[in-house]
């Protein structure tokens, strides 16, 4: 089980098979007039088939070696909590731009410009999830 095709694969299925087991928890509503469900569960579905293919084509390509780093995981990691908190105590701007700048680290080139533009990006669509979409998000 060393190639990374195919444990791709394997987490896309496993995590499509949460999300859309907690999606059927929810009203679904019919194709017309869909409930709560029906997105997250569409979702999964499609996720569940991608990870299929993956899984499914990793038998007939050449196998890629699995690799990973632990320094890098607890970037991630510490980035992820570090979002959480600087948004929960302070807001959610700064926690994106911490997001950004700390996980970054854990790649094998980093720029300020490329970072700044991300933070950007993602800052607008907050922004846009919370203006257009109505969710009530700490941004400011």
């Amino acid at each position: 089980m060393n190639n990374r095709n195919f444990v791709r694969g394997l987490f896309l299925i496993v995590f499509a098979l949460i999300f859309g087991g907690v999606a059927t928890t929810y009203p679904l509503g019919t194709l017309s007039r869909s409930g709560a469900g029906m997105f997250p569960l569409l979702v999964s579905g499609c996720l569940a088939l991608i990870g299929l293919i993956t899984v499914i084509r990793s038998r007939y390509v050449e196998p890629v070696p699995l690799s990973y780093s632990v320094k890098n995981i607890a970037i991630i990691l510490a980035s992820l909590c570090g979002f959480v908190v600087i948004s929960h105590f302070l807001n959610m701007l700064l926690g994106i731009v911490f997001l950004v700048f700390c996980s970054t680290l854990a790649g094998t080139s980093y720029s300020v410009v490329r970072n700044v533009k991300i933070s950007v990006g993602l800052i607008a669509v907050a922004f846009a999830f919370k203006h257009l979409l109505g969710l009530g998000l700490p941004i400011l």
